[in-house]
């Protein structure tokens, strides 16, 4: 697209009370879910139950009179530094690193209250590095976290203007705490994977999955197709059934081989389809320009077998192409 999306009155956000959850943030302090009150989703299911910090919790960013909710897509690290390994043929073993760990989600997930509904990240009003925001363990606990690199404050920093930038870079970094990254597990819940970066993209017809558990939905376990990526090289087109919805944005996508691809950022309208940001182009910018560098995907302790999980249905890929599409930001 070569024209910012029109704006409407308000952003599309998944907003909910969290009394306290600003205080317990910046304080660092972990608190009970029942604390944050509807900002804290119903009770897990049994494939998501265990402990820990990953793929697919909740992230409460404070805003006046409440909490933008969000979801976290996968676990990040420094460059170069010790992550989950595989033998040959052999288990996947555990080894979180002991430097820095980072959750990533969508950048507009931070945006300011003033923000209005647009995803042009060039001009939004956002919240700046360093944000104090909560992390919804499985087990609800609400951990510390702070955000480490968002695109939209370094697109605006540096002035950009290419659309292709301004729509689509849609990448943000949240540093763990220390309670967090005690907790922290790389592994998609239900999938298992991610078992590592795709950086070529996905093409029309190509099976993508997702987890996104923080709405009420037959299953948190999405599969869908790629319609490829007719918009450009820094977003995705793809349809699950259902899509993705406020409160989901950030979550991530993993191609058919396990590998992650992208993260969930907004609702192409007039379809029901969702753009998601790629990883790869979005890591890269990250490591080009962003206060943290180069960062690695952690992959995930066991392989990606999505087999006998409570799937959604899968959407057919029609013969003609999309029409033309708008970006509307997801909260």
């Amino acid at each position: 697209m070569s024209q910012h999306p029109r704006r409407l009155a308000r952003r599309i956000a998944g907003l909910g009370t969290a009394a306290g959850l600003a205080l317990a943030a910046a304080l660092g302090s972990a608190v009970p879910a029942a604390a944050l009150g509807s900002a804290v989703p119903a009770a897990a299911a049994p494939e998501q139950a265990a402990a820990g910090v990953g793929p697919g919790v909740q992230i409460a960013t404070p805003v006046a009179g409440g909490a933008e909710l969000c979801t976290a897509n996968f676990l990040y690290t420094a460059a170069g530094a010790a992550d989950g390994h595989r033998d040959d043929d052999g288990p996947v073993h555990r080894s979180i690193p002991a430097g820095k760990l980072y959750l990533g989600t969508a950048a507009h997930c931070m945006a300011a209250e003033s923000a209005r509904s647009s995803i042009d990240g060039c001009v939004e009003p956002v919240q700046p590095h360093g944000t104090e925001v909560g992390i919804v363990g499985r087990d609800g606990t609400v951990h510390a976290g702070r955000v480490a690199y968002n695109s939209w404050v370094v697109m605006q920093e540096r002035g950009e203007s290419d659309p292709q930038l301004c729509l689509y870079n849609d990448f943000a970094l949240i540093e763990l705490g220390p309670s967090a990254a005690a907790v922290a597990d790389p592994t998609v819940p239900g999938f298992g994977g991610p078992v590592g970066l795709n950086a070529g993209g996905t093409a029309s017809g190509d099976r993508v999955y997702s987890y996104q558990p923080n709405q009420l939905a037959p299953t948190p376990f999405k599969q869908g197709v790629s319609f490829g990526r007719p918009e450009g090289p820094r977003t995705h087109v793809v349809g699950t059934l259902p899509p993705g919805v406020p409160g989901d944005s950030g979550s991530g996508y993993v191609d058919a081989q396990g590998r992650a691809f992208g993260v969930l950022s907004s609702l192409m309208l007039p379809t029901a389809t969702n753009g998601v940001t790629d990883i790869a182009q979005a890591l890269g910018y990250a490591a080009a320009f962003g206060p943290v560098g180069s960062v690695d995907l952690v992959p995930g302790n066991s392989g990606f077998t999505p087999r006998g999980m409570p799937l959604t249905e899968l959407p057919a890929v029609g013969e003609r192409p999309l029409p033309e599409v708008t970006p509307v930001p997801l909260g």
